[in-house]
């Protein structure tokens, strides 16, 4: 057997790996949705001991932190890859620092998330809630992309920053359909 035959020989599952790999993302997203359009929602669900309005400020607190988390990672990410103006190059405390508060952003948003699947799921009743409730699904399946992306070493150089750009525009329009909409006082529920 060639070099150029075995190579043959694992394209197919260098490419059905890799299609499985694209696909995990999307099967994340449509599972939440999924989950958020079937099951009953509990609209007295509490979140740390808050209930009604408290817990909607609550979520809101939270999620104003998240999207400051999100801010961060943004910069530290840019920094990383010298595209920060007038920042220079980044010391090399700044990648372990973008991992430990991503991770403290992911883990900041599975209660607001639990919350937000539990008690409403996935609804349709304004056009403001339909892109709440999407870009909250969407926020877990571009998370699974983001962290196989960052893994991988075959992917195009553009892939990775396309990836972290989706997963903060995510949580800064779930930021802005919830938080923002209700710190300005549009209403006083969800």
């Amino acid at each position: 057997m060639t070099a150029h035959t075995g190579e043959r020989k694992r394209r197919p599952a260098r490419t059905a790996a890799g299609f499985l790999v694209a696909l995990l993302p999307v099967a994340v997203t449509v599972a939440v949705y999924a989950y958020g359009r079937t099951h009953t929602p509990d609209y007295t669900r509490g979140l740390f001991g808050q209930h009604g309005a408290g817990v909607i400020d609550l979520k809101a607190r939270l999620g104003s932190a998240l999207m400051a988390l999100a801010v961060v990672q943004l910069l530290l990410g840019l920094w990383m890859y010298r595209r920060l103006p007038g920042a220079g190059a980044a010391p090399r405390r700044v990648q372990p620092t973008h991992r430990i508060i991503g991770l403290l952003a992911f883990l900041l948003s599975l209660p607001i998330a639990y919350q937000c699947i539990t008690a409403y799921g996935v609804e349709f009743s304004s056009s403001r809630v339909a892109v709440h409730s999407i870009a909250g699904c969407v926020l877990y399946g571009v998370f699974v992309a983001k962290v196989l992306v960052v893994r991988s070493r075959r992917l195009p150089g553009w892939a990775l920053p396309a990836a972290g750009g989706a997963l903060v525009t995510a949580i800064a329009l779930l930021w802005y359909t919830a938080a923002l909409w209700f710190f300005a006082g549009s209403a006083p529920g969800f």
